[in-house]
Parts: structure tokens; C-alpha cells; sequence
């Protein structure tokens, strides 16, 4: 069976997850089969992805966009091929490479390639952290306020409040509320916070 991931970082947009999962489709994924979430590439433990390695068999094959959907960790890489390995899985990463793990093994120059892959996602993602960093402080030293702003019922997606009511109504969870929103979990509090606190004024 084929199984496809797609990842975003929460501070992109969400039409980018819509085009990895139509570029997952046309990989042979499906709708049923794609796991997909907002986090960082460098965080280990992602719920979406964890639950991805646990539910693939055998002969089966994971689809994705590009290296640093699954991770921008050289390790957590590293870690990712020996599952495959483990599990005899197929990893597809489009127009990059196919890591064919199906007969237990893994070819040295495959594997080379992949970790100087990570190798060069990871430093990505250091340059661009240090980037922020360094403009924060420049922006601090100006005198400038830095962080996000407070969320306002304004910025609450159409959907997410339209199946607030339904939880409000008890017909749903708060786990299903964020399941049919699209949204983390946290992100599903604050809203559900920020909504209940609009409704008691």
C-alpha cells in the first residue's frame, strides 16, 4: 500500500500542505493514506509521522515531497532509513530519489546520498534560525516589540467555527473538533478558549 507525509512548518502556509498532498495523490497516496502535519522538521517526536511508521507493513511505501518534509535532522534521517530498513519499506522522495528497502538492505551510496541530503536541510534550517535570531535582536535593539501577535476572534478559520458549534452542541470532542478543522490540537484550545471567553461577554 502506498502512504504518503506532508509537513509544514506552523508558520507556513496552509495551501502548501494542499499542493504536497495533490503531488502525494499523483505519487499513488490517497486521501485515506496521507498523513499530514504542522510542525517543525526538527522536532523527534511528531505525532502524524510516528503514527505513519507504526501503521506501514511490510512491502509497503512511504511517498513525500522532499527530504525535509520528513525531517531536517541528519539523525532523525538516519533513524527514519533504519526503520525502513526493519520494516522492508519503500521510501519515495519526488523527483530526488527511491530508497528501496523492501529486501532489508540498503545500498552505501543510496545511503550517503540521503544523510548529505539531511546533512544540507539541517544547515538550512540553522542558517534560517540564526537569520530570525539575528533579526530579533537588531529588531530589539531598535526598540521594536518582537513575537506574534495576540490571536483575536478574527483570525479563527470559517471551519473551525463552524464545527465549534457542533461541539458546543456536544455532538462532537475536542480531539474530533480539531481532527475536522485541520488544526493541532493546542491550536483547537486556544481557539475553543478565545470562543468561549467572545460567548460569556
Amino acid at each position: 500500500m502506498n502512504y504518503g507525509y506532508a509537513r509544514c512548518s506552523t508558520n507556513e502556509l496552509r495551501q502548501d500542505i494542499d499542493r504536497q498532498k495533490r503531488e502525494l495523490k499523483l505519487l499513488g497516496a490517497s486521501d485515506e493514506t496521507i498523513y499530514f502535519e504542522y510542525e517543525s522538521g526538527a522536532k523527534a517526536d511528531r505525532i502524524e509521522l510516528n503514527k505513519l511508521l507504526n501503521v506501514v507493513q511490510s512491502g509497503d511505501t512511504i511517498v513525500t515531497t522532499e527530504v525535509s518534509r520528513i525531517t531536517r535532522s541528519t539523525k532523525q534521517l538516519c533513524d527514519i532509513i533504519e526503520i525502513c530498513k526493519d520494516k522492508k519499506l519503500k521510501l519515495i522522495i519526488k523527483d530526488s530519489i527511491t530508497i528501496d528497502c523492501t529486501s532489508g538492505t540498503l545500498e552505501p551510496m543510496t545511503k550517503a546520498f540521503l544523510q548529505i541530503s539531511g546533512v544540507f536541510a539541517e544547515l538550512e534550517r540553522n542558517i534560517i534560525s540564526e537569520r530570525v535570531k539575528s533579526g530579533m535582536r537588531n529588531a530589539k535593539a531598535k526598540g521594536v516589540v518582537c513575537g506574534r501577535g495576540k490571536t483575536s476572534i478574527e483570525d479563527i478559520p470559517a471551519i473551525f467555527k463552524k464545527y465549534y458549534a457542533q461541539y458546543k452542541a456536544g455532538e462532537i470532542n475536542k480531539s474530533e473538533l480539531a481532527k475536522l478543522s485541520e488544526v493541532t490540537r493546542p491550536t483547537a484550545y486556544k481557539y475553543i478558549e478565545i470562543l468561549d471567553g467572545e460567548a460569556d461577554e
